[in-house]
């Protein structure tokens, strides 16, 4: 009988930094090194892509596109993808260990997975050098994964499967169905569709949501309904199988996927 094997986690907003901040006042900050501002909104747009791909994609945004030209004198090209980069990712080594706390509920929610006789892989946006500073800290938290596959250490990254693949090499499970996807960005949530696993989506902890836990907790029952909503409207466009609040949330869906699987159900099916 098929029975699940793998659970693969995104980092940042899905298991750490809770609303997904550490990235965002570096892209602020890169950006006015080259005299060009930028809104936390504009860069948050394009989370959960290769870093690289994310400085592309906010310089093809036709605002930024604009203003970069009105202050460099000309479009944006891959040289100035490059040099931003170039800016972006020291900034990032600096102050993503300040982003490293585990969402609550991360290490009992790990902890029950692997009861189940589940392994743990993990994928991510970062390059190795910024993800390699969360590592020890989420350690010292409770969550240690069995595999990690970056930004950067395969020619194609998100939203191909590619890093999916490499999951399965690492983590010695097959067939894809056998694993769920975990994410709070679309390009996360792409992966795993692509590589045909079962995916489920994060939204109050991650992005989409862009609000950090004590703030979470002030809000009242209708207004975190609003946010949630919010945040799901944005992640089903990538048709997860499953939307949840944070990763705490996990556990009661593998009996779910369990007992769809045991009936034969494959992900990308209406339960």
């Amino acid at each position: 009988m098929d029975h699940l094997k793998a659970v693969v986690f995104d980092w940042a907003g899905t298991l750490v930094d809770f609303g997904s901040f550490a990235p965002m006042g570096v892209f602020v900050e890169a950006f006015a090194r080259f005299g060009v501002e930028v809104s936390i909104a504009e860069a948050r747009e394009p989370m959960g892509r290769p870093k690289w791909d994310h400085v592309e994609a906010m310089l093809a945004q036709p605002r930024i596109r604009s203003a970069w030209a009105g202050v460099r004198g000309r479009d944006p090209t891959r040289e100035d993808i490059q040099a931003v980069y170039d800016v972006f990712v020291p900034l990032n080594e600096e102050v993503v260990v300040n982003y490293a706390d585990l969402v609550p509920g991360t290490a009992a929610m790990a902890r029950a997975l692997r009861d189940r006789g589940l392994k743990i892989g993990s994928t991510t946006g970062y390059t190795r050098s910024i993800i390699e500073r969360v590592l020890p800290l989420a350690k010292a938290q409770g969550f240690e994964p069995d595999n990690l596959v970056c930004a950067g250490d395969l020619p194609q990254g998100r939203p191909t499967p590619m890093n999916m693949y490499k999951c399965f090499l690492d983590l010695d499970v097959w067939p894809a169905h056998a694993v769920i996807k975990v994410d709070d960005t679309g390009v996360g949530i792409d992966e795993g569709r692509e590589a045909g696993c079962w995916t489920v989506g994060v939204c109050l902890s991650g992005n989409e949501a862009g609000v950090r836990v004590d703030e979470l907790a002030r809000m009242t029952g209708p207004d975190r309904q609003v946010l949630r909503d919010k945040a799901s409207k944005v992640l089903r466009r990538h048709r997860p199988d499953y939307i949840i609040d944070t990763v705490a949330d996990l556990p009661h869906l593998v009996d779910l996927i369990e007992g769809r699987l045991a009936r034969g159900e494959r992900p990308g099916a209406r339960p």
